[in-house]
Order: structure tokens, then sequence, then C-alpha cells
């Protein structure tokens, strides 16, 4: 990197270079803010000779995505091959210049104007008073002079104002068109070293995500490609189907293990440009189609249900390169891999060198063969029953609603099928939740909040069941209305993995064979998914880090 330049321009040439495009704001920086006040106090000290503090530009022939437009002000872009001056710091200050010294009007987001041609001078103020102004309102007619007039006006506007006004007049113009601002150049630096800067400078804003920078890194005018609004056009189509919260980083996750097979920051950073608008496409499809085989392969209605949104990246790595239905077998080795990474927290930590590191199982699965695995999964009863404290964030825990979700679960009322969707979902204490030994009945018999809580006594239901029809109410004497209502009673019981009265022991509400015998169901559905490998039996079984949200028994 190249020692930063310091330099310094007057406002006619800093205004020039904008109006000619050798200037733009990155679209990491934030909305232009300042006030009609803000600015005028800018240029009242510019006007007294204070300092106004440095513009940090970083100067490059790399083409970003920018600000097009400040307040509706169109900005042209910058002609072909030349370096254009990107603003890391001062961005508000430039602006307000900008408009103060066009007189435009500024289009806030919320739809009001500012009209930046009512900054006016008051020729009668003293050094000690405010000299820029933006209320004359008490001020005598005549004894003051809108900016833009003083700035442009010359002899003629100059005559309409009385003698003693005229060296003021003349003094101010001066002073606004001699001053200096001072300039620091970056140069010869990755936008990422820029990004930082910018971040450093800005240590009490919010740092720019890895998404930010590429967005303004890919930005590409002639090939009509910006990121930001790629992934927007993505997210509405996945809303349509439930998968809306997935986030950026999936996408440039697996973009960049498509192009350099690692997807850390420093990875995503470096991917050529051409090459990242290149792949986007076929990346993107591949996504779509892993999230059309969770919910038709796997029937997960709802990304919110995903153990981890981070299950997508490998998925859509083999849909990628095989753009085909898998083969039985690789739809064998995938179902064992989906199972074992939900089971096992893998992407609890390390994210990044885990999808690194399971890129070469999903290439072992590409070619129908068997993946090694170093994590082992237990679908034992006891270890579900042991590892069961239901918490809706939990990776295990997801992975056991995923498995419910999958038998399409049906209302206990009429058979009716449960609609499952995020937006119930959001909400950890939602209603769909129902547990079905009630935790208040529970608690009545003496068990504890842990016994109780147990994602094997949940059910999904619709959510105004709870309210209307079950409450704090025994198994055995609520399921016994639903029995009278609804003569498919048992198919419904089944889609819950749930079996007979007698057997399942709620006829009785014996908590204790309920637990019991869904989990051996639970286990066997469990089994049939997982390829039992030699790892399950002598590895240590992952268990997920938010056991610790357990709480104790006393």
């Amino acid at each position: 990197m190249v020692a930063p330049t310091p330099t310094h321009l007057k406002h006619p040439a800093l205004l020039a270079d904008i109006e000619r495009g050798l200037i733009k704001i990155p679209q990491f920086q934030r909305e232009f803010v300042w006030s009609l006040q803000s600015s005028a106090k800018l240029l009242d000290s510019v006007i007294k000779g204070y300092p106004v503090g440095t513009f940090i530009f970083w100067t490059t022939r790399e083409r970003l995505r920018s600000v097009r437009e400040i307040g509706g002000i169109t900005l042209p872009d910058a002609p072909e091959g030349t370096e254009v001056a990107f603003v890391l710091d001062g961005q508000q200050r430039l602006t307000s210049l900008f408009a103060a010294i066009r007189g435009e009007k500024i289009v806030r987001p919320s739809g009001s104007i500012d009209d930046f041609s009512l900054i006016f001078i008051d020729l009668k103020a003293t050094e000690h008073d405010s000299i820029v102004v933006t209320d004359v309102s008490d001020l005598e007619p005549g004894s003051w002079i809108t900016l833009t007039d003083l700035l442009t006006g010359g002899t003629r506007v100059a005559k309409k104002y009385a003698d003693e006004f005229l060296d003021n007049i003349d003094s101010y113009r001066e002073r606004l068109a001699s001053y200096d601002f001072p300039i620091v150049k970056v140069a010869d630096v990755e936008i990422d070293v820029a990004t930082e800067i910018f971040t450093r400078i800005n240590v009490g804003g919010k740092s720019l995500t890895t998404f930010e920078i590429m967005a303004a890194k890919t930005y590409d005018e002639t090939r009509d490609f910006d990121l930001s609004a790629k992934f927007d056009d993505l997210l509405g189509r996945l809303e349509s189907v439930e998968y809306e919260t997935v986030s950026d980083a999936i996408l440039l996750q697996l973009v960049s293990l498509i192009l350099d097979g690692e997807c850390n920051k420093k990875s995503i950073l470096r991917l050529d440009k051409n090459e990242f608008i290149d792949c986007w496409p076929a990346a993107t499809d591949a996504l779509e189609s892993a999230v059309e085989y969770f919910r038709g392969t796997y029937r997960i209605p709802a990304s919110k249900l995903l153990p981890f949104n981070a299950l997508l990246v490998p998925f859509a790595y083999f849909f990628y390169h095989h753009r085909a239905k898998p083969n039985p077998n690789q739809k064998k080795l995938l179902e064992d891999f989906f199972w074992r990474c939900a089971l096992g927290g893998r992407y609890s930590a390390s994210t990044e060198s885990r999808l690194a590191q399971d890129k070469h199982r999903i290439d072992r699965i590409l070619t129908s063969e068997s993946p090694d695995y170093d994590w082992a999964v237990d679908v034992n009863p006891e270890f579900l029953i042991q590892n069961g404290w239901f918490t809706p964030s939990r990776a295990f825990v997801k992975a056991i609603l995923c498995l419910f979700a999958y038998h399409e679960p049906k209302s206990f009322e009429d058979n009716a099928k449960v609609h499952i969707g995020n937006a119930w979902l959001k909400q950890a204490n939602s209603r769909n939740y129902h547990h079905f030994f009630p935790r208040a009945y529970l608690k009545k018999k003496g068990r504890t909040e842990r016994e109780a809580n147990n994602v094997l006594n949940i059910t999904i239901v619709d959510a105004d069941l709870n309210k209307r029809l079950i409450r704090a109410d025994a198994p055995s004497k609520y399921m016994k209305r639903f029995s009278e209502s609804n003569p498919d009673i048992e198919k419904t019981m089944a889609s819950h993995l749930i079996g007979s009265f007698k057997r399942f022991g709620f006829g009785s509400d014996d908590y204790d064979v309920f637990l019991r015998r869904r989990a051996e169901l639970v286990s066997a559905e469990l089994s049939k998914r997982i390829i039992d490998r030699p790892v399950d039996q002598r590895g240590q079984v992952a268990r997920d880090d938010d056991l610790d949200e357990e709480p104790s028994d006393n």
C-alpha cells in the first residue's frame, strides 16, 4: 500500500469533479441525513476559516456499486477508464456543500423535501454571530442574501444592496471561493482494505458486512449486475415458498465454495469479480433446487425449521454440479449427511471451515461414494429423552421438529393438515408448539419443568387449538373429546408419531410410558434415515452447545 497522499481542493474543483462523476459515494455509506441547519453550520465554519475536517478518498479504476442519486440529484457515470475517488470519510460534509452551493432540493427517504437554496448569509452578523443561517424572518429586509446569490449573483445582485454591505458580500464570496478543503487520497489498495479504513474511521458506527463489501465490489452496470438487487429478487422468490429467512452469507459461502473451495471472509473477498458474476445465476438456481429438495424430499415446509441455514450450502453445491435428481445411492447418502449434520450440531461453530470440509464429503457423494465422518450421532431412545430439552432455537430440537413436519401433522379436531410457516415459527412460545401432556397439568402432578418441557412431548398443532380446546386438560380428557368429533383420530395421531391410547399411555395419563413410546418411534424413524457407521459405536456423540439452556430442577 502506497502511503496516503495529502492534498487540497477548493469548492469549485470539488463540485466540478462530483458533476463529472469523478467523486462517488460508495453504496455502503449511510443515507445523507444532515439537516439544513447542520449544513449551514458547516458553511459558517468555512466562512470563518475554521477547520471542517479532512475528506478521505479512495482512488481506484474499479467501478463499485455507488450512490446514483443524492436526494434526487442524478449523478453522472465516470468516463470509461478514468480514476474515481470514492468517499470513505466526509460524505455528509461533501453532500452538504454540493446541495447548498448548487441550491438543490433534497428528497428524503420519507418523501419530505429540504430546499437547500434556503440557506442565507446575514450581512449584519459579526464574527461572533452565525453568519450563515436558515431563518431570516427576524432580519431586516436587504440585510441578508441567499448563498447561491452570493456565489453566482455577481455585480447584478450586489447592486440591490446598500453600500454598507458590499464589503461583506465580496469578503464572504472570496472566503468561500478560496477555502482549501484538506483531502487525503488512499490509492493502490484492494476493496477489503478500503472498507476496513472506512470501518476504522467510523468506529462508532456499524462495521460493513462481507455482503456489503461484495455488493460494492461486484457491481457492474454493463453486465446489469447489482448483487443487492439480485439477492432481493432471490428473497422474493424464496418468500413465496416460506424460505425467505435465508441469509446473504449463505449465497456468498456457496459461490466461494464453488469457485475457491473455501468460504471464509478472506476467500470470499478475493473472488474475481467477473467469475463471481458468471457463477451467480447457476449458484442461485442450485440454491433454489436445494430448497425444493428440502421441501419436497424432506418435507421441511419453512426455513425456520432448518437446524442450520448453512445446510443449504452443501446441498446447493451438490445441485450446482448435479442438475438432475440424485440417484438412489446419492439420495441415501445425502439423507445420511443431512441428519448427521442436524443431530450432530455440525454448524453450531466454525461454520466456514466445516463447510469447506463438507465440500469434500459432497464431492464423494457426487460420485456415489460414501464419505467418512469424524463425529457420531446417537438416536437411541434414552439419548433422545435425555437430550430433549425443548427450545425451538436448538438445532437438535429443530431436527426432531423436521421429522415431525415430514409426517405432515394433522389437526386433532378434524384431521385437516396443520399449516407450518415462518410467520408463526418466529415465536419461541408459539401456540403451535403444543405440549401433548400440558406443562401446567404435569406441574400439578409434581413433574419438574425439565421433565415436562421435552421435545418428545411436543406436537405441532393449529394455534387456536391450544387456546380453545386443550388448555391444561389431561390428555385422556381432551383426546376423548377429539376422538368423538374426529373419526380419523388414529390417522391423526400417527401423523404426530403417536400410537394408540393404550400403548402410548395417555389413556391413563401415564407420562413416562408416553415419553418412552414416542422416543422409540422417533428413534426408529431416525434410524431409517441414518447409515450405521463405526464412528457411531466408538465416537463421542456431538451435543448442542446450547444444552446449557436447561434449567435446574431446584
